[in-house]
């Protein structure tokens, strides 16, 4: 839709674009939500798809996507046969409640900083044990964990004109074996709730995370695999006020949920027929 109160869109910005930043602005990428509904607090959109930031960059130590990497270049993208993870890319990327139109504008980081409960891009990035590179408007940088990114529904730690530059996921996590399930009311719903298991190759640990299920992504360590006991105790430890609630499903049904699939999961990585 129009936005009648921008009176200023910069095509070519800086190479830090944040050190311009000032109230008003917001960081253009795909704009698929952006551009949906009315933001009467900006004035001004810059326009970061205009950066010569490469979308996916593959190195020995693992994988790097820009921020402005689209939903499309991701799903098309073949990854080398030793990253068994690689199934989750499209996994997650067919999560999205969006079509093809909107795969070819909307970005990795925009999903990310959108940071809804069911953002796919979300669940990838924390159950591949990714860091987050942040740039803030003084011209610093640091790095934080994915899990730690999203503080809650439609919440994180960005700080005014601090901007997401580039998600790194480790090698070690794309040679992992990997079991996923998802949920949604509909065939292409919005997810009620997506889990990811990840375990290394030759070991018996387990990597669970829930998202969609609650308002901020939940990451559950186990050193070996465990019983069916164990994992549910786990799941009935996350906090009460952490479950999500909306007309996808209620916090309990979500658990309820989590709590079927989590075991799926378990059972899944537990027979050793995955590759």
């Amino acid at each position: 839709m129009d936005l009648n109160t921008i009176t200023e869109v910069v095509r070519r910005p800086s190479e830090r674009p944040g050190t311009d930043w000032h109230e008003g602005d917001a960081w253009l990428a795909g704009g698929t939500w952006l551009y949906s509904g009315e933001q009467p607090d900006l004035s001004r959109l810059i326009d970061l798809t205009a950066l010569p930031w490469e979308p996916l960059v593959q190195r020995d130590e693992g994988l790097e996507i820009s921020a402005t990497c689209t939903i499309r270049d991701l799903y098309a993208r073949t990854w080398p046969a030793e990253w068994t993870a690689g199934i989750l890319f499209r996994a997650a990327c067919e999560a999205f409640l969006s079509s093809f139109k909107v795969w070819n504008a909307a970005t990795v980081g925009g999903n990310i900083c959108m940071s809804l409960p069911a953002g796919p891009m979300i669940t990838l990035t924390v159950a591949l044990e990714a860091q987050y590179e942040l740039w803030a408007p003084d011209g610093s940088e640091h790095f934080v964990d994915a899990r730690d990114f999203v503080t809650g529904d439609h919440r994180n730690i960005l700080t005014p004109g601090e901007i997401l530059r580039r998600i790194t996921i480790p090698a070690h996590a794309l040679r992992k074996r990997t079991a996923h399930r998802r949920f949604s009311l509909t065939r292409l719903g919005r997810s009620t709730v997506f889990l990811i298991g990840t375990q290394r190759r030759g070991g018996d640990d387990l990597l669970l995370t829930i998202t969609a299920g609650t308002t901020r992504p939940v990451r559950i360590a186990f050193a070996s695999l465990p019983d069916a006991r164990t994992l549910r105790q786990s799941i009935d430890a996350v906090p009460a006020d952490v479950w999500f609630a909306d007309p996808n499903g209620t916090p309990d049904h979500r658990r309820h949920l989590t709590h079927h699939f989590a075991e799926e999961i378990r059972r899944e990585l537990n027979a050793g027929d995955l590759p």
